[in-house]
């Protein structure tokens, strides 16, 4: 009965030939592993098409929506980190396998003639797939993406003439949104993936037209394709699954195991939304495309064109035309000494791009002092290390619980309508330093003593050092604490450049009074006031430590009511606006709010 069916499908469509001429293909001196790598192209493809099409049917393009669904497919969907991560390793995985298949065909000469309309055909396919690398990079539309695609379309601007007029058309407009989105969607998901199948069915079939291209060895004999080659095929797409899935959970088999995986090692990463008014220093291409990103650094200015457009063009004119060079055994040296050299300029730049962004860690390493290269090297990864934090901390926005009346936990705020993004812009904690940054550290910094301040966590500012004197006001790192206020109290320390040591209060009343008052404020007198006045601004880091010392800040209470609220200060019930800050509620947010709004306010600075 089956073998009627079979016979009635052969009689329309002739498939036993077909498969028959397809396995049992001669192969000159036997099958070899050096035959595998256009299989494993093919299976890479198949594999980017199937779990493309399951990220697809939880994918919502716009630029609302992107990111949040991408959160979903993560963080959410039963296995949705596994695909995606299969997803985006496989496409790095089919970058390298598709130079490797570049190197074997020109090296074993598979390009020379008959088969140079299938090398250009291949060629062609290989533009093809870094297209959709380009394109696939802004779809989780998160930082990372969207400056690294900022970047690569405006390079677009450098071509003569229509230039200007090709990035309005990928981007869809003058600036980068919801059209940009679209269009490299409309592009990943449909134009460039139906063009690749077309030309990967044209080649496969000028493929099996020329038959395989052998590297004839005397006396070992011949295979057909079926059964040996088909095995090395097969276990050479095992081997490349395999290194995907390791890399999708970052060779943590341990934590897989235990089924203790961290958020960081589940497939790939996902940085904080895309945010137009945040720029992103850390922003690259992915590694793939690195050895462009630096050879661009060689031509600055207005000659980035040749960097950026007249290099890889003649590369790329360079590769059609090797067919036209190969004929001879010269020719065909020539062409194989061209693909070493090409691959390996390409090795060697993108080693040079990790170098210069990793200066910092060499520096230290190997005692290296190239200042603009260190400056360069710390920005980007200060940058990258507070993405990181912002893709943390978009996470805990998400899944952020708030203790209800009857004490127990609702359930996570989720995402608003407004989007992701949104979370991160009204977040204090993410914010603040932003802020700081941006208003206040012209004149203050915010330095915990480290010879470089890392953006981490909110706690630490990019800002001057105050230990190089360079500040114009007074460090504010842990302002408000004991700490702070027991060295504020300190005179040689006050008219120091941590705090009032490069202003013109160094020679003020402040100084004046602690000078004078040296000896009578005995250390204890300071520890006492410093715990008093901290208390008033209920740190969090405190709490413990002020119920503890209730004795100790009833004492400085007095303390400041007998030295400070007789004359300059007002604490509490005691003492007159006057000369210099109230210190009722010091340092408290409601204290700061109000200092920052009018520092001139008569509560504070009035004269």
């Amino acid at each position: 009965m089956l073998n009627q069916f079979l016979d009635w499908i052969d009689h329309r469509t002739g498939h036993r030939g077909l498969v028959h001429d397809t396995l049992f293909e001669r192969i000159p001196s036997g099958a070899r592993f050096r035959y595998v790598t256009g299989s494993m192209l093919v299976f890479a493809f198949v594999t980017q098409a199937i779990t493309g099409i399951f990220l697809w049917m939880a994918y919502s393009p716009s630029s609302t929506t992107a990111f949040e669904s991408v959160y979903y497919i993560q963080h959410e969907v039963t296995g949705g980190w596994l695909l995606r991560g299969i997803h985006h390793f496989m496409a790095q995985a089919m970058v390298v396998t598709m130079v490797l298949h570049l190197f074997q065909v020109i090296w074993d000469g598979a390009y020379r003639p008959p088969r140079e309309f299938n090398y250009w055909n291949g060629l062609v396919l290989m533009l093809l797939v870094m297209g959709l690398g380009l394109t696939g990079y802004l779809l989780p539309w998160d930082q990372k993406g969207f400056w690294a695609t900022n970047v690569a379309t405006n390079l677009m601007t450098l071509s003569p003439g229509v230039g200007k007029e090709m990035q309005q058309l990928a981007v869809g407009g003058n600036a980068y949104g919801h059209h940009t989105l679209t269009r490299f969607f409309a592009m990943h998901a449909g134009v460039l993936p139906l063009i690749l199948v077309a030309f990967l069915g044209l080649h496969i079939a000028l493929f099996r037209r020329h038959g395989i291209t052998a590297h004839i060895t005397p006396g070992r004999r011949d295979d057909y394709f079926w059964p040996v080659q088909v095995l090395y095929d097969a276990i050479a797409c095992l081997v490349l699954l395999t290194v995907v899935l390791l890399l999708t959970v970052h060779f943590d088999l341990s934590g897989l195991l235990k089924g203790e995986l961290p958020l960081a090692h589940r497939g790939a990463e996902l940085g904080a939304p895309a945010d137009a008014s945040e720029p992103y220093a850390a922003a690259r291409p992915e590694w793939f495309y690195l050895f462009l990103f630096q050879l661009l650094k060689y031509f600055p200015g207005s000659s980035e064109i040749i960097g950026a457009i007249v290099i890889p063009t003649i590369v790329v004119v360079l590769l059609f035309a090797l067919p036209l060079v190969g004929w001879t055994k010269a020719g065909h040296n020539i062409s194989r000494a061209f693909i070493i050299l090409l691959i390996g300029a390409a090795v060697v730049l993108t080693g040079l791009a990790l170098f210069d962004d990793y200066y910092v860690e060499f520096a230290k390493r190997f005692n290296l002092k190239d200042e603009k290269r260190l400056v360069a090297s710390q920005e980007f990864l200060d940058a990258r290390t507070a993405a990181e934090h912002d893709a943390e901390r978009t996470v805990e926005l998400i899944n952020r619980r708030e203790t209800l009346p009857d004490g127990t936990l609702s359930e996570p705020r989720w995402i608003p309508k407004e989007g992701a993004v949104s979370l991160l812009r009204n977040d204090p904690k993410t914010r603040g330093p932003r802020l700081f940054a941006q208003h206040c550290a012209s004149c203050h910094t915010h330095d915990d003593g480290s010879s470089l301040a890392a953006v981490t966590a909110g706690e630490h500012t990019p800002t001057r050092s105050a230990s190089e004197g360079s500040s114009s006001a007074p460090n504010l790192y842990n302002f408000a604490s004991r700490k702070w206020l027991t060295s504020f109290l300190n005179h040689d320390q006050l008219t120091g450049p941590e705090f009032f040591g490069n202003t013109a209060h160094k020679t003020g009343r402040m100084a004046t009074w602690l000078k004078q008052h040296a000896e009578s404020l005995k250390p204890e007198d300071i520890t006492a006031i410093a715990a008093a006045l901290s208390a008033q601004a209920g740190l969090k880091s405190q709490r413990e430590a002020d119920k503890q010392d209730a004795e100790l800040i009833t004492r400085g209470v007095g303390l400041i009511e007998q030295n400070c609220a007789r004359g300059c200060h007002k604490f509490g019930e005691t003492g007159q606006l006057g000369l210099a800050p109230d210190l009722t509620g010091y340092g408290s947010y409601e204290w700061l709010m109000g200092f920052v709004s009018d520092p001139t306010h008569e509560r504070f600075y009035r004269h």
